[in-house]
């Protein structure tokens, strides 16, 4: 599995596409607003010979959700969003501009996806782990092979995810990182929606909010 990071929007969003061995990819969170940032992922793809062949949201706030719609287009590629993130994707929207987004365009959704499932990309297999809190429906997806998850927004280096937004629950955020993510190894890089990547052994040491 290769793994390519980019940083996009406003909210210095990571944009992560995984590729497999046969050159099938997926792209999580595509946060490209701008039409340079989208070129500049299309660059890559186009680079590495790359099939894009779905387009994959952890969760569906806003900074994430930007590039789906141009991507799915361009790709005619499905997009895959968790079950549970219907009502905060359909929200978007709706308060885009209160953000100072006025060209978002919205995607319609192919598939909803759930947690306790794998996710299979040729020989890449990613288990999906639902962690509410940050939002109601978040998804991490763990390659257990590789010991490597595409975190989202549930937890940063020495930081976690907001829960000011609609859906969020600080006390479940807490909750969820303690049962579902803090039991995972130590040494699983958790590549995160925001910042450095990092890991569950780090954060249980020296996460400010919450340890092991």
């Amino acid at each position: 599995m290769k793994v390519k990071s980019f940083v996009f929007n406003p909210f210095y969003e990571n944009t992560y596409v995984i590729s497999s061995n046969k050159k099938n990819c997926l792209i999580f969170d595509p946060g490209c607003y701008e039409d340079y940032e989208v070129d500049e992922l299309k660059e890559y793809i186009h680079m590495n010979d790359l099939n894009v062949v779905a387009i994959i949201n952890t969760h569906c706030h806003i900074d994430h959700v930007l590039g789906n719609d141009v991507l799915k287009f361009e790709y005619k590629a499905p997009l895959k969003i968790p079950e549970n993130e219907k009502e905060v994707f359909g929200a978007v929207p709706a308060y885009a501009p209160q953000w100072g987004i006025s060209g978002y365009r919205h995607a319609d959704v192919d598939e909803y996806l759930k947690g306790g499932s794998d996710l299979v990309l040729d020989e890449v297999v990613l288990k999906m782990i639902e962690v509410p809190g940050h939002s109601p429906g978040h998804l991490m997806f763990l390659n257990q092979e590789e010991k490597i998850m595409i975190g989202g927004d549930v937890l940063f280096r020495e930081s976690i995810g907001r829960t000011d937004l609609p859906g969020g629950n600080h006390d479940d955020l807490l909750k969820n990182i303690q049962e579902k993510v803090y039991t995972l190894p130590d040494d699983i890089q958790v590549l995160p929606g925001h910042g450095p990547a990092t890991t569950i052994g780090h954060e249980k040491q020296y996460n400010p909010f919450v340890k092991a």
